[in-house]
């Protein structure tokens, strides 16, 4: 039986190693591991695997935007990616994008395999924590308005898309810097971005600040 060959994409070497070394004892060939969203679509190009394994944040393109791109290329690889982030907007989005998979980092060693095993019997893999959320937005038309941000969230978003530094709008709401920082990073984690200009780039093109 022929031995499926796997990608793996993540910023952090220690848990590309961690995810070959839980699928080394497995039917899997581990044919290449990338550290970002560039080197994705690349590797992905010129290896086709049967299975792709990516982190969603990492630099200069996000895993969502890889996978995006990788689907709309109809290549035959099956993608699985991870994040940090039970956050069941996320996952529908990836769903939607082409996503075979959606787990949770924290709890990668337990349910990777398993997701492993569904993806390629052409299943649909959720991590539990989002799957009942994402099936009613699937199913209920209503619910999929695009990423549900907070008035706070989109308050920060429009100084970023104005320029504003952290300092400026940490003055501007009576904020801390790190209050803001911490605001703008769970902004890039719902949308599946991994930067302030993506973030920008991503709140003009799909009309976040517009009422």
């Amino acid at each position: 039986m022929r031995r499926l060959t796997v990608l793996i994409a993540d910023d952090h070497a220690i848990v590309r190693e961690g995810i070959i070394s839980l699928l080394k004892d497995h039917n899997f060939d581990v044919v290449g591991t990338v550290g970002d969203g560039a080197a994705l679509l690349e590797a992905a190009v010129r290896l086709q695997p049967d299975l792709i394994v990516t982190d969603i944040s990492m630099p200069g393109m996000s895993g969502l935007e890889a996978l995006t791109r990788l689907t709309a290329q109809n290549l035959p690889s099956k993608i699985i990616l991870l994040t940090m982030h039970d956050d069941p907007e996320l996952a529908t989005r990836a769903v939607k994008a082409g996503a075979s998979g959606f787990v949770l980092k924290e709890g990668a060693a337990e349910e990777l395999t398993t997701a492993i095993d569904q993806v390629i019997r052409g299943r649909l893999y959720l991590t539990p924590a989002v799957t009942r959320q994402v099936l009613e937005r699937m199913a209920d038309p209503k619910e999929d308005e695009g990423p549900q941000l907070s008035p706070r969230q989109l308050e920060v978003l429009r100084l970023l898309v104005l320029g504003r530094r952290t300092k400026e709008i940490a003055a501007a709401l009576d904020l801390s810097p790190r209050t803001v920082e911490t605001h703008k990073y769970q902004v890039m984690d719902t949308l599946g971005v991994s930067s302030t200009a993506e973030l920008v780039r991503y709140a003009i093109e799909h009309k976040l600040l517009e009422s």
